[in-house]
């Protein structure tokens, strides 16, 4: 009883201290940089583009494309990238249990059994008169049963294992928002790519109306060359134009089947499973009729790149932590307790318990420098992380205001070529109208063709180019979780 009243007070003097150098934890403490940013962007003051909060947990929806919408929900459950993503989460939540066990004492249950043959020289096995022969009762040869418990728990004075932790969890707070990340570039790139097709649907439309043109004006100058009203020369340019057309539609034919294809990867298909929903010609997407923003400032709480790179900077602080702990006595609690006895017969005896419990220090004298080393390591990496962080902001901020400038001059574009293809379309009918009359040559035909078709080209290609910015500020505003 007196051995159990010791054990019992020993274990109450350990706790109490436990918790008397609880907050005994060394290195720096974590603080969020406080980051200022302007009230407002530069390049928000446009038509269509307003700073009130915005919710964006949906943004592809104001596009009011249900096989859009239908893709994007579809990639979120079946996309590669966002799997792989997921599994780094489950990754770092087990490495941080793995750390966290530190915390706790180890206890293990061992079992052996030996059998022991002694020297008949041994010390007290020999007498006095006769050389080599064992005294009286004694035996060479012995059985050795054992087992029991033993314990280790290293209590955490100066907060190594605690620091270790604090940056496990950080970890697996920045693996959460690196998956986030990953869904904001999914959503991105399947809308993107959806727009481009829909762009190259339209443009292989608009090159095969004017195909479809240039064919009647080929006819005409044929017509006209056989009744001596034109020359050869007219149906021969009209035949380079027809040609020239034509060979853009299988290079935008391919542009076509590329973009449908990387959907299908995006969606975790094999190429080609999609192509019997996207083959089928449907308009490019219409534009909401504003687009909310939001300010600078809901930037930083809301893109996942940016709040990864905090939780890395903050796992980064804690590992100083970690690394300057080892400058300190390492303290350790160690027990064993369990039964011992040469014969089996009385192994559950009371005779047969033993046990064993006492504190262990360590402190490191000499390493040659190896641990402040370590420590010129962690404060490296923390500085990298601070200069990472600070990057990550900068080029938020960059891709924001750069997409705004892209979405607002390709809306002034777009208004422009439209008038432009208006006015190349009334050209082109003058043209012919007084081609046909014999008041031009056919040179003003095949000019005002050309440029008809250049700017309906141009234009389909800026309706794309609109869809696709809009698109490309949604995901630099962090928008889609």
């Amino acid at each position: 009883m007196t051995n159990i009243h010791t054990a019992r007070r020993f274990a109450v003097l350990a706790t109490g201290l436990l918790l008397w150098i609880g907050g005994c934890t060394v290195g720096p403490n974590y603080e969020k940089p406080d980051v200022a940013v302007h009230p407002e962007w530069s390049e928000a003051k446009q038509p269509g583009i307003d700073t009130r909060p915005a919710d964006l947990e949906r943004w592809w929806t104001a596009f009011n494309d249900p096989l859009l919408n239908s893709l994007v929900e579809r990639a979120i459950q079946s996309n590669l990238d966002l799997r792989q993503a997921e599994a780094r989460i489950r990754e770092e939540r087990a490495l941080r249990a793995f750390t966290a066990s530190g915390e706790w004492p180890t206890i293990n249950v061992s079992g052996s059994y030996s059998r022991n043959h002694s020297s008949q020289n041994a010390i007290g096995l020999r007498t006095q008169g006769a050389v080599g022969a064992p005294s009286s009762g004694a035996s060479l040869d012995q059985n050795l049963y054992r087992t029991g418990f033993d314990s280790t728990w290293e209590i955490d004075v100066f907060g190594g294992v605690r620091r270790s932790v604090e940056a496990a969890d950080a970890n697996v707070e920045a693996s959460v928002e690196d998956r986030r990340n990953t869904l904001v570039t999914l959503l991105g790139d399947v809308a993107k790519n959806y727009i481009d097709l829909r762009g190259f649907q339209h443009e292989i439309e608009v090159a095969r109306a004017n195909l479809e043109a240039q064919q009647e004006t080929l006819d005409l100058t044929r017509v006209r060359f056989q009744a001596g009203l034109a020359s050869e020369l007219d149906v021969v340019q009209a035949e380079g134009q027809l040609n020239t057309t034509a060979a853009v539609i299988p290079t935008l034919e391919s542009a076509l089947k590329q973009a449908a294809h990387q959907l299908d990867v995006l969606l975790g298909l094999e190429p080609g499973s999609l192509w019997g929903e996207l083959s089928k010609t449907a308009p490019i997407p219409a534009l909401p009729p504003e687009v909310l923003v939001g300010l600078p400032s809901e930037l930083l709480r809301r893109r996942p790149d940016i709040r990864s790179a905090e939780r890395q900077l903050a796992a980064a602080t804690a590992q100083v932590g970690a690394a300057t702990a080892d400058l300190f006595p390492r303290f350790f609690l160690i027990g064993t307790a369990g039964l011992q006895s040469i014969s089996a017969s009385d192994w559950f005896s009371r005779g047969s318990n033993f046990w064993s419990i006492g504190p262990t220090v360590i402190w490191p004298i000499f390493d040659a420098g190896k641990i402040r080393a370590n420590i010129e390591v962690t404060n490296a990496v923390q500085e990298q992380a601070l200069i990472q962080y600070q990057k990550t902001i900068l080029t938020a901020l960059q891709d924001v205001e750069n997409s705004l400038v892209s979405y607002s001059r390709e809306r002034e574009r777009y208004r422009s070529l439209s008038q432009a293809v208006e006015a190349n379309r009334r050209a082109v009918i003058m043209s012919t109208d007084l081609y046909t009359k014999g008041l031009v040559d056919f040179l003003n035909v095949l000019l005002n063709q050309r440029a008809f078709y250049a700017t309906e080209s141009d234009l389909a290609q800026s309706e794309a180019a609109m869809a696709s910015n809009l698109v490309s500020l949604y995901k630099a505003l962090g928008g889609g979780w």
